[in-house]
């Protein structure tokens, strides 16, 4: 599943319109469903079956002129690096810039797939003016207009062809990921878990070009760590730009069952975190948060309690997640985090009888109704598990538009008391019976 489809180009060729029409609808359902916000930089998209993290390069770039060449070229060249598929985006009003011209060179040197997409092509005189960007030189050339839509299908089933489904190795087993920012200590958990013992370890070769799937088998453990933090080293620019670590951390959360996201106990949660656990959430992966450098905090009495009731303030509402406060320089705590992971994969992974849920149903509703809303009321009649990799519930009820929000999140927390539900987004679906 690590597939990541770049959008890249100069600013203001339509690189955001036509994002927008990629992820389109389809983000604002799974928005819907979780309350989560609207990323501008990366959504997923569904096409012909496919399913596909779209990322708009230009949703990082900071407007200013001197650096903009280099931020686009940049972009470019990570763009080659981390996706599968990248579409290079242009204007018929402008016609070929010498910008153009480089990041056409950049990408015809690299090894990915890449559309070219000519946006505004909205009437026949810019069809025509459009031909010469077949000068371009790529096979696989689209004229569009990203405004009213006009060629998006056709770009997008392009797309989907170079997409592969990928097979799971050792699909049984669970894949922890361990996700964050840049020097939160990442390398230092992963070695810290799997030691200079490397031969209890065997590499499996990972699914994507560039994931290590490293075997855990100590202490009766068994699992796959994805470790995505030491594998080519980039230079140092890759790793301070933002865009390069959240393409690492989308392809990273997109092939594990459970993300450990590690934080800096000396800088709290920054906005990048609840980025990444709101993509976390959206591809429904189990959590389990970290808080390492522990060990440097000078301790009161009661600040890990304080600073775990501000944490889970500040990821609200999904907050119903194991928080360990480790250091991985000390070896502190990493193996509670290991078993923690292990209890999240069971959560997640959990069938749950349909008479318990409907009892469960039943007492929650007995103890309180839905609100009526201009005096009609839902009636919930049964609930059933549906056949998903992540739990998720269908409720069937007479009028599914009458159960309220905070209806709907009073049955989660039901939920989430009664069942071991800690760690995993559970879906909460209402349907006409």
């Amino acid at each position: 599943m690590g597939n990541i489809v770049a959008i890249v180009g100069r600013p203001n060729v339509g690189k955001s319109t036509l994002y927008n029409r990629l992820i389109g609808e389809r983000q604002a359902i799974i928005d819907d469903i979780s309350g989560v916000t609207r990323d501008r930089q990366y959504g997923q998209s569904f096409w012909n079956g496919k399913t596909f993290t779209v990322v708009d390069t230009g949703g990082f770039v900071k407007n200013s002129d001197d650096v903009f060449e280099k931020a686009i070229r940049l972009q470019v060249q990570i763009a080659i690096d981390e996706a599968s598929v990248i579409i290079f985006m242009t204007d018929v009003m402008t016609g070929i810039t010498d910008l153009d011209e480089e990041v056409a060179n950049m990408l015809r040197r690299g090894d990915k797939p890449v559309l070219l997409a000519v946006n505004k092509v909205d009437n026949h005189d810019r069809m025509l003016i459009a031909n010469e960007f077949w000068s371009l030189g790529f096979e696989e050339t689209y004229f569009l207009s990203s405004i009213n839509g006009g060629g998006s299908g056709e770009l997008l089933d392009a797309v989907a062809e170079h997409i592969t489904e990928i097979k799971r190795v050792d699909s049984d087993l669970p894949r922890f990921a361990v996700v964050g920012q840049p020097n939160v200590g990442k390398s230092s958990f992963v070695n810290a878990l799997v030691g200079e013992e490397r031969n209890i370890v065997t590499d499996i070769a990972g699914t994507t070009r560039d994931a290590i799937h490293t075997r855990y088998t100590k202490f009766d453990k068994d699992f796959l760590l994805i470790d995505t933090a030491g594998i080519r080293k980039k230079n140092k620019v890759h790793e301070d730009l933002e865009f390069y670590s959240v393409m690492r951390a989308i392809k990273a959360i997109e092939e594990a069952d459970v993300c450990f996201l590690m934080i800096d106990a000396l800088d709290g949660i920054e906005s990048q975190d609840l980025s990444i656990i709101s993509i976390i959430q959206k591809r429904n992966k189990g959590l389990v948060l970290l808080v390492n450098k522990w060990d440097a905090i000078e301790k009161e009495t009661n600040t890990a309690k304080e600073v775990e009731e501000n944490l889970r303030k500040r990821i609200a509402p999904f907050n119903d997640v194991p928080i360990l406060f480790i250091s991985a320089l000390e070896k502190q705590r990493i193996f509670k985090a290991v078993e923690a992971g292990l209890q999240v994969h069971q959560n997640r992974n959990q069938k749950i009888a349909t008479s318990k849920l409907n009892d469960a149903l039943h007492e929650a509703i007995d103890r309180y109704p839905p609100p009526s809303q201009k005096g009609r009321f839902a009636k919930i009649k049964y609930v059933t598990q549906l056949p998903t990799y992540y739990p998720a519930f269908a409720f069937f009820c007479n009028n599914p538009k009458y159960v309220k929000d905070s209806y709907k999140q009073y049955l989660e927390n039901v939920w989430r008391k009664k069942f071991d539900l800690t760690g995993v987004p559970i879906g909460m679906f209402f349907r006409k019976k």
